[in-house]
């Protein structure tokens, strides 16, 4: 097998390159001065296009081939074979990618996040539109590596969700839509939850330093990792041994910080926990963006959102701000975080109107794909979907078609996983709590080391060794599948607004 260490040693230095070019986007993100975007541009083209030459060399089709009779013979479960499927499907992809697209995706992107950062802060669309318009220009050509295809959308759902169709997503997304519209419109008719107690002013050093001790007892390793500040929060793997998170801290809101650290730790605890024999190699990565999103969303929500979890850290939160919540009890504050109410903001909703979020972002995400929607029309379309979906309309673009970073950075068929992961993450909870029958009681102390080692047993240490239907298959005995999640939502918001 020597060919097989060969392989591995160039695969090696691949993934090395590939942590080089997470680290500039990281940079930029946290620290990088404004005026640096062209530099850093250049930078991220050249060492992207290091990275593609050499994951695309006719030496790795050259290793997979010879190593072909071999593969046959092992274990189709083993390291070294899903290793070599995994790389093997990776080449085919990137192959028929070619370099000066590449390094044209990866300059434009890099300009882009930084005029996407002064659009949001200035809500003006216009800055960031014809950036947005070169991207979706861009996303159109790769789609187009990729002929023939059942959709354009195919290809970009494919590079965050492998294996998925558009065709599949928008049948899952039909079987969820009506469910969550008839919970939204059972709660309105309730006496609404009061959540003014949340927007009062709460320190920010108050709430970073909560939010700190809260992600410290679901297991984040701050040995490797640490918590900066951005604009939209986010998570940067550079290796199983350093994986950072990133929040934002908006002192007239305290939800904002605290599930956003909860969010990000949940993805870096994925990260944190492949098996370290996968290191440097494609293996050591998330399944899919759907498994990584059902990580996040678990710890988020699940976790973070529950009863349980909140008979332990309410009486810390309230001596960390007394006059704010010193007069709020237990039951009027875990309804405030999770009342029912349509918002602006996706990060920031509620899990009974969260999907709806993503299910207009994907279609306005295929629109612009088949080129039935002008980036110069989102904003007047973005607004009009936010009418029809939620009845409420962002009074700025900031507020509305500029409150994500993931356009700037050409991610056009990653919203989607957002919804499947919140799928996936009901589907694991359902064998999480078979499994650990007194979970509640734990989480009632502040512990949560049983739940992080099923994580780590059943979903992280295997990394990308697994696709992400055969995984949910192996664990929960179905594909990804919306009834427990239906399920959940159901059985929480009857109790919460006695329906």
């Amino acid at each position: 097998m020597d060919k097989l260490v060969t392989l591995k040693q160039r695969l090696n230095e691949i993934m090395d390159i590939q942590a080089a070019v997470a680290m500039l986007d990281w940079d930029q993100q946290t620290y990088m001065p404004a005026g640096g975007a062209e530099d850093r541009s250049d930078a991220s083209a050249t060492l992207s296009n290091l990275f593609h030459l050499k994951a695309t060399a006719p030496e790795i089709g050259d290793l997979l081939e010879d190593l072909r009779p071999s593969v046959a013979g092992l274990d189709p479960d083993c390291d070294d074979a899903r290793l070599i499927k995994a790389c093997r499907r990776n080449y085919e992809k990137q192959v028929r990618v070619s370099s000066e697209w590449v390094m044209d995706f990866a300059r434009s992107t890099t300009l882009a996040q930084t005029a996407w950062e002064q659009a949001k802060r200035s809500a003006n669309f216009k800055l960031f539109q014809p950036h947005l318009e070169k991207i979706v220009g861009l996303r159109r050509a790769y789609a187009n590596f990729f002929t023939p295809y059942q959709h354009i959308y195919d290809p970009l759902l494919d590079d965050f969700e492998p294996g998925m169709k558009t065709a599949e997503v928008q049948s899952i997304f039909n079987t969820v839509r009506p469910v969550q519209v008839a919970l939204i419109k059972a709660t309105a008719a309730q006496t609404q939850v009061d959540t003014s107690f949340l927007e009062l002013g709460y320190d920010e050093k108050g709430q970073w330093d909560f939010g700190v001790e809260v992600i410290t007892r679901f297991g984040y390793d701050w040995n490797h990792g640490r918590q900066d500040k951005s604009i939209h929060p986010f998570t940067q793997g550079f290796g199983i041994g350093d994986v950072r998170i990133t929040t934002r801290v908006d002192q007239k809101r305290l939800a904002t910080a605290l599930f956003g650290s909860m969010h990000e730790a949940g993805h870096a605890l994925y990260e944190m926990g492949f098996d370290r024999s996968l290191r440097r190699t494609p293996l050591a990565g998330g399944a899919s963006m759907a498994i990584h999103e059902s990580q996040s969303r678990m710890w988020e929500n699940l976790v973070g959102r529950s009863l349980p979890f909140w008979k332990f850290f309410y009486p810390r939160l309230q001596k960390a701000f007394p006059a704010q919540l010193g007069g709020v009890d237990l039951t009027k504050f875990y309804r405030g975080i999770n009342k029912i109410s349509p918002t602006f903001i996706r990060v920031e909703a509620d899990e009974a109107t969260y999907n709806l979020h993503i299910m207009r972002r994907l279609e306005l995400e295929i629109a612009l794909m088949e080129g039935t929607l002008a980036v110069q029309d989102l904003p007047e379309v973005w607004n009009q979907k936010m009418q029809g979906y939620l009845g409420v309309v962002p009074p700025n673009d900031s507020l509305g078609v500029l409150q994500d970073i993931h356009w700037s950075g050409g991610m056009l068929g990653y919203f989607p996983t957002y919804a499947l992961g919140n799928l996936v993450s009901a589907q694991l909870w359902e064998v999480i709590n078979k499994d650990l029958p007194t979970l509640n009681a734990q989480m009632e102390r502040g512990e949560f080391g049983e739940l992080l080692a099923w994580l780590r047993q059943n979903v992280h240490r295997s990394g990308a060794k697994f696709e992400p239907q055969e995984l949910v298959q192996r664990i929960t005995g179905s594909r990804i599948d919306p009834q427990p999640y239906l399920r959940y939502l159901q059985t929480k918001y009857n109790e919460i607004y006695h329906l």
